[in-house]
């Protein structure tokens, strides 16, 4: 039969645009529908916004910091609107820069929601158009549980968009969304409470990572509250939300952001029309070639819930690009030593196993911990401490998980992803001549394991 694609993209967020692109570039015939953006959440309401506001966050503390080389900073006055505006035309500028990549590469662009009619079949715009294969790369939306009052909360995708800062905020989650927006706010000047269900935010991360992170986050005056979960939320006479939570405490906020998980977007796309399957979370199904129950239909990035980060839905979308239209090149995308930072302030970079999930795992290891006070703050009053800790195998002496909190932890961390994506050993650290004097160079001058 003939198609009139070879192949159909649903969703223009990262892996759907790296899979259309290459795939054409590859000699296919590709046709990509997008009801939203360009770029999917990481260019609009997500990685690209929130980093933005992260910088905007950080130069609180540079101005207080700059004292202590001998600066006298005249009245640092914030404006929300302008960082806003700023954010808005960049992310604007993205926008274009996608869908120059898109045209340029010889992608036939729909704008307009795209619903499965059949295994071949996909209708936008009350046109219909038959492909041999249909990706589906639609991502996730953030979800707010359904309590007494929700509509008074937002999500992250909303928080990008607020007018004006608001005074007090209440976000819940103890994800990374969470931690970051926590950081974001209360750098910004808003007074800031941070409310998670469990014991202690960050589950999965290492627990040492996790531990530190609490206690520079309550250093910095951020209010935690662990064990906690909202009852019900009451908009006031002024505007204001009052919070209730379950133990019958009540908090009073101006925002309430709710950052506790995502759902697969998978709203009107008519997966009923096919033989697509979705796992118990909701997610679509899909085997080790991303193809899913029907076997027309493929699936990838954050829809399919396996590792949400936007270069592992670029490496899917590369491998799927491959597999159909460019065979001799595929290789699989290897889920193993993903690094990955979390840009709460100060920051998370990590690669690897933590230390819980290599002993879970069986291997004997040798942990190394670093605590100091980095160089940089020697000169001024600020008290924070940087967290560095390798987890090394006692018995072959490899770098199983490498781990930071503190200043570029994301930047000094992908340097080391690689070394450990190549089997380094705890010897190669210690026989790697360090760069003096920056922090990063702790990671190879410890030499004395933690009893």
């Amino acid at each position: 039969m003939l198609y009139d694609f070879d192949l159909y993209v649903i969703g223009a967020g990262s892996g759907g645009v790296r899979a259309a692109r290459f795939s054409a570039g590859f000699g296919a015939k590709v046709a990509v529908a997008e009801s939203r953006y360009l770029g999917g959440t990481c260019v609009n309401v997500g990685c690209v916004p929130k980093k933005l506001l992260v910088y905007g966050a950080h130069f609180a503390e540079d101005f207080g910091q700059s004292q202590g080389f001998g600066w006298t900073p005249g009245e640092a006055k914030f404006d929300w609107a302008t960082l806003i505006a700023n954010k808005d035309r960049e992310i604007n500028r993205l926008n274009g820069i996608y869908r120059d990549l898109l045209v340029n590469s010889g992608v036939t662009l729909h704008e307009g929601h795209a619903k499965i009619v059949d295994p071949h079949t996909v209708e936008v715009n009350g046109k219909r158009y038959t492909a041999k294969n249909i990706l589906i790369t639609t991502g996730g939306w953030p979800q707010i549980p359904e309590i007494p009052g929700h509509e008074h909360a937002i999500s992250s995708n909303q928080a990008f968009f607020l007018k004006e800062l608001p005074k007090r905020v209440l976000v819940v989650g103890g994800g990374y969304i969470a931690v970051e927006f926590a950081g974001i706010f209360q750098g910004l000047g808003a007074e800031t409470t941070l409310l998670y269900r469990g014991d202690l935010f960050l589950r999965g991360f290492d627990g040492a990572v996790r531990k530190h992170l609490r206690d520079e986050l309550t250093k910095r005056g951020l209010n935690l509250q662990f064990n906690a979960n909202i009852e019900r939320i009451d908009k006031q006479s002024d505007g204001s939300l009052k919070v209730t939570l379950k133990d019958g405490r009540e908090f009073e906020a101006d925002c309430v952001l709710y950052a506790t998980g995502r759902r697969p977007m998978l709203d009107n796309l008519g997966l009923e029309n096919t033989g697509v399957t979705l796992d118990r979370k909701g997610f679509v199904e899909v085997d080790e070639m991303y193809q899913t129950a029907e076997p027309s239909i493929l699936a990838l990035g954050d829809v399919i819930g396996r590792v949400q980060l936007t270069p592992v839905a670029l490496a899917e979308g590369m491998a799927v690009a491959r597999r159909l239209f460019k065979p001799e090149q595929y290789r699989p995308v290897d889920y193993k030593m993903i690094p990955t930072a979390v840009f709460s302030l100060p920051n998370i970079g990590t690669v690897g196993l933590t230390e819980e999930e290599a002993r879970e795992v069986g291997h004997e290891v040798v942990i190394y911990e670093s605590r100091f006070r980095p160089m940089k703050l020697t000169l001024t009053e600020c008290q924070e401490r940087t967290l560095m800790k390798l987890v090394v195998d006692a018995k072959t002496d490899k770098v199983l998980g490498c781990h930071m909190v503190g200043p570029d932890a994301g930047e000094i961390v992908q340097g080391l992803a690689i070394a450990l994506k190549a089997g380094a050993t705890k010897r190669v650290f210690d026989e790697t001549i360090a760069v003096h004097p920056t922090s990063a160079e702790e990671f190879v001058t410890m030499r004395t394991p933690v009893a």
